[in-house]
């Protein structure tokens, strides 16, 4: 979704229409179980931010993602998961920048990790001050930036939607 064609993006959003997801935020330790954070039916956002990115696409990227109209409601009509009772899991994805070199995958376009932390904190924060704003009944939950997560996700159909901003 970018404005001008001819400018890269600043970053990359893949969104996945959920039942459940499970993502496990914290790994296990000797004196420690892993941690998870849950949703129930509602959207998953991931996201990757590229080199050049600012706080100027927050904003844009809030507002389009949680309107539009991808999530199935009880009655089989699309609404955006501002109008559900619903969950919204965001997950720092830094593998959406990669691009193929050869038989391997390079990052060299990705933020770097210190402002990519600092962009999905205020991404996050963002979609929570504008669900609330909403007064939807939508439970926002978000994966740990700059670490491996695992995730268990069960959907209800192959409906992943790439964006770009």
């Amino acid at each position: 979704m970018t404005e001008r064609s001819s400018a890269p993006p600043a970053a990359r959003t893949m969104l996945q229409q959920c039942l459940q997801a499970r993502l496990q935020v914290t790994p296990a330790e000797e004196q420690s179980h892993a941690q998870f954070v849950q949703i129930d039916r509602g959207m998953v956002i991931y996201i990757c931010f590229f080199k050049g990115a600012t706080d100027d696409i927050l904003p844009k990227m809030v507002s389009t993602l949680l309107n539009l109209r991808l999530c199935e409601s009880d009655s089989g009509k699309m609404v955006s998961v501002l109008e559900l009772p619903g969950n919204l899991l965001i997950v720092p994805q830094a593998t959406l920048g990669g691009k193929v070199k050869g038989r391997a995958m390079q990052y060299h376009n990705n933020i770097g990790k210190e402002e990519g932390l600092r962009l999905y904190g205020a991404f996050v924060s963002l979609c929570e001050k504008e669900l609330t704003a909403a007064s939807a009944e939508v439970t926002v939950k978000h994966g740990t930036y700059g670490n491996r997560q695992v995730l268990k996700l069960d959907t209800n159909g192959p409906y992943t939607h790439l964006m770009e901003f």
